[in-house]
Parts: C-alpha cells; structure tokens; sequence
C-alpha cells in the first residue's frame, strides 16, 4: 500500500505546484509533457513489467520498480530547467509502470478469492486518500517551501516502503519452472509502438492538429510499428505480449470493458472541475471535493462486491454495476442550470458506488482464471487497456467538448480557454453565454461517457462468458500451464472432468 501511494499521491500533488515550477524553470509551452511524459512511461511499460514479473517472481520487479521511481524523484528534485524534468518524470513513469501492475497481481498472489475484495478494497482506500489528501500537501508545500520537496517527499516513504517489502513480502513457494529468454526485441518493439501512439493521441489537437503533418506522421508510424510488434511477437518464444490473452475470451472481453471504464472516466476526472469551477463558481478546492466524493463510495461497494458475485458471478455482478454508471451518466445533462454544488456530487457519489462494482469483480474474475505463471501478464493486460481507454477518452472527449464549444459560441475555441476567461468575468461581454456554452459541452461529454458504459455492458453480454472458468485453489500447477491454449467456449452437455488439473468451479467460489 505504501508504494502503491506513491504512484496514486502523483499526479494530484505535482498539477498544485505547476505554477511554480513553470515560475522556477520556465517552459510554459511544453509543461503539460510533465504529465504527459509520466504517463506514456507508465503505460508503455505495463505488458513489460507483466510478463517479468511472470518470468522473474514479482518481488524482484515490484523492488526494481521502487528503486527506478525513487531514483526519478531525487533526479526530478534536482532538475535544472523543464527539459531535464520531464526526462526525469519519465524516468519516475518507468518505475510506477512496474509498482501498479505489481501490486495488483501481488493481491491475487497472496490472497485465497475470497478474501480478494477486501485487499482490493483497502488498495483502492489508497487512491481514495491521495486524492484528498495529495492536492492538501502539493498546496501546502507550494505554498510554504520549496517545490522541489513534492518530489523530495517520496523519499522517506519510499524507503519504508523498500525496506517492509524486502524485509517482510514472502512469495509462497512455487514450483520451479525451466524460465525462457526474455523478449527483449518484443519488450523494445512494444515500448516504442506504445509510446509513438500513446503521444499522438496526447498531443493531436492540443500541440499540433489532429491531420497536421506531425500527427498524420505519428500514426503513420505507430501502425507500423503495431505491425513490427505482431510480427516479432509471433516469433518469440516467451512473448511480452502473448496471443492467449486475446484467444481467451475471459481476458478479451475484460480487456475490452475495462478499456471502456478508461474512456468513461475522463468525464468526470478531466472535465468535472471545469465545470464546477466554470458553471458552478466553486474554488479550485470545492471543485476537487465535488470529485473526490466518486473516490469514497468506490471503495465500499468493491469491498461488497463479493457477496454479490458469489451469487451471481462476476460477469453479471459487473453488468450491474456498469448498467447503473450508464444510467448515471445519462442522467447528469439532466441537472438543473446552473444547479447548487451537492448535485453533481450526489451523481458522483452514486458513479463511485457503481463502478467500484463494476470494476473489482473482473480484475478478481480474470485474476483467478490463471494460474501464477501467468497472472502478471494478465493483469498488466487489462491495466494497459484501461489506461489507454483514459489516453482515448481524453483526445476523444476533447475533441467533442472543443466541438460543442465552437458551435455554441461561433469560431474555434477550447474548454480550457474558456475557462480561463470565466476566471476573470470583466474580460469578457457575455460571461453568461460562455457558462451555458461549458455546460453544453460538459454535457455532451458526460453523453459520451454513457455511452461508453453502454458498450462495456454489450462487451460483457455478447463477448464474456457467462461464468468465467475459475481455477481450483490451491494454484499449485500439477502439469506445466499451457499459455499458448486458447480457452474454448463452453458447449451445452456434461460438466468439464472433475478430476482435471485445471478443474473449475463456479465463479466466485471460495
């Protein structure tokens, strides 16, 4: 938990202190590179942390991670200009890559499926704090000291961190598999192809427009480099990224849906502050607790979540929770104009409440159809795609609030120039006109997002199965795990042999 904060306090403590650092080093133009840069690292190298940890043993990589992200936060601490502290945000992003999915896959490691939602749960109370509590101390430390102690202060944390995980994180004994070469070409071919995407996607319309040379270049570049990966990928004896976890519908379907959860989140993560700030007339701080509410209610019903699967499955336990978000979302263009504050965070509170049922039950659900050898490579998997969901939502959704804006007040313009606008009302004619014109397009964005939950609901119908194929507890293989098998749909007529290896249960069976 304690290195899982790192990562999750990241983001929201270094955005309080933008403003002084740009101050300090300069480099307005290309200061969002220090989210953007952290971000593409982290993505890029899931698959990779992944499938080492499935070749190495998970403590080794979650240790290597600590260490790359501590290393990153002394360098970023004595950064010199913006250049040098985007390289060295990217190299904190390569070890948060390796501590997210780490962890995650240590969960379903030491934990029997029963008592995997409640360290799900008290994982996802760490999100929950930093979310609070990361912009408190980013202002606090913006405001009284340095800005160099935002990175400072992972230090010591992390050296607790370090020391609780050397000295006392215990793997249990597993039986000794002959470890193949590492895919070294796969892990280079997919970090290039992910990062060469992953900035096209970050900075089409933002720094250079969506058919400019640049960004016609990028994707030009990133398809081929999708067609190296493939290629290299199917030679490889130990891919990074191998074809079972697209065979298997289980891994597919969850991959899919959880990628829709990303693309559904940017509505309430990027654009909800702007509108309570823009349209509601909170402060900043206002604004991010209107938000932060989504972070409480999450937590207690993933912790739930499985009386509810034990039921009636993951998938369908998942249905209910993505069909309530739809529904949810649907309703906040609903919202009376211009509204008082507890309004959104009612629907906020009620998103947290949904999706923490969404989204636990088939991480839990993927993580128990496999066994250890291959649990760090599914998990990244469905990591991955969530967070590239989130890099498509937010290039997707900002284009559509950008749309909305330039229709409703004629010409072009930009949510966050309007914004910018509304902070200082003298400046501009009409400031009424541009309030109702963010809240069309916060509006259509929220549209977006249901819609986005409706197509992980069809994902979850059509594409999952009915019941996910659990394995039998203890994991302990009897026969080597045969990866390269892709999982068959279930067909009407008798039950699999109940003295199989891989014998099943019915999902969410302790």
């Amino acid at each position: 938990m304690l290195a899982m904060a790192l990562t999750a306090v990241d983001s929201t403590i270094v955005s309080t202190a933008v403003p002084q650092i740009v101050g300090s080093l300069g480099g307005f133009p290309i200061f969002s590179w220090l989210f953007s840069g952290y971000l593409l690292a982290a993505t890029v190298t899931l698959p990779v942390y992944g499938k080492l940890s499935d070749t190495f043993g998970r403590k080794p990589v979650l240790i290597a991670g600590s260490v790359l992200f501590l290393l990153g936060s002394a360098l970023c601490a004595l950064a010199w200009n913006m250049e040098s502290l985007i390289a060295f945000r990217v190299v904190q992003g390569l070890g948060g890559g390796a501590i997210q999915g780490t962890v995650q896959t240590l969960a379903a490691d030491l934990y029997p499926l029963k008592e995997r939602p409640k360290i799900q749960a008290k994982l996802s109370t760490v999100w929950a704090t930093s979310a609070v509590a990361g912009p408190a101390i980013g202002g606090l430390i913006a405001s009284y000291a340095d800005w160099r102690w935002i990175f400072l202060i992972n230090l010591p944390i992390g050296a607790v961190a370090l020391w609780l995980i050397v000295r006392h994180l215990h793997e249990p004994a597993r039986e000794t598999l002959a470890r193949g070469r590492v895919d070294w070409p796969g892990a280079l071919a997919v970090f290039a192809c992910g990062g060469v995407l992953l900035t096209a996607l970050v900075q089409g319309g933002v720094a250079w427009g969506w058919l400019s040379a640049p960004s016609l270049a990028l994707f030009a570049t990133g398809l081929a480099l999708v067609g190296a990966v493939v290629l290299i990928e199917r030679r490889a004896a130990e891919p990074i990224i191998p074809g079972w976890v697209w065979r298997r519908r289980t891994i597919a379907a969850v991959n899919l849906a959880l990628g829709a959860l990303g693309l559904l989140m940017v509505a309430p993560t990027v654009f909800l502050p702007t509108y309570a700030q823009s349209v509601l007339g909170l402060a900043p701080i206002a604004a991010g607790f209107v938000l932060s509410v989504m972070i409480l209610s999450w937590p207690v019903t993933a912790a739930l979540s499985q009386h509810v699967y034990r039921r009636i499955g993951f998938r369908n336990t998942a249905a209910v929770g993505i069909s309530a978000a739809a529904v949810i979302l649907l309703a906040f263009p609903l919202l009376p104009y211009p509204g008082a504050a507890w309004q959104p965070a009612l629907i906020m509170l009620l998103l947290g409440a949904a999706l923490g049922l969404f989204q636990l039950p088939l991480i839990v659900g993927v993580q128990s159809t496999v066994g250890w050898a291959e649990r760090g490579t599914a998990t990244a998997s469905i990591l991955f795609c969530r967070q590239i969901g989130q890099t498509l939502g937010a290039a997707l959704f900002g284009a559509v609030a950008n749309g909305v804006l330039s229709a409703r007040l004629g010409g072009s313009g930009s949510l966050d120039s309007v914004a910018r606008v509304l902070d200082d009302p003298g400046s501009v004619a009409d400031p009424e006109r541009l309030r109702r014109a963010v809240d069309t397009a916060v509006d259509a964005v929220y549209v977006g997002a249901g819609c986005a939950a409706v197509l992980a609901l069809l994902v979850l119908l059509f594409v999952a199965p009915r019941r996910f194929p659990v394995l039998q507890e203890p994991q302990e293989p009897q026969e080597p795990e045969q990866p390269e098998q892709p999982e068959q749909p279930r067909q009407p007529g008798p039950e699999p042999d109940r003295l199989s290896p891989t014998r099943q249960k019915p999902d969410g069976a302790p």
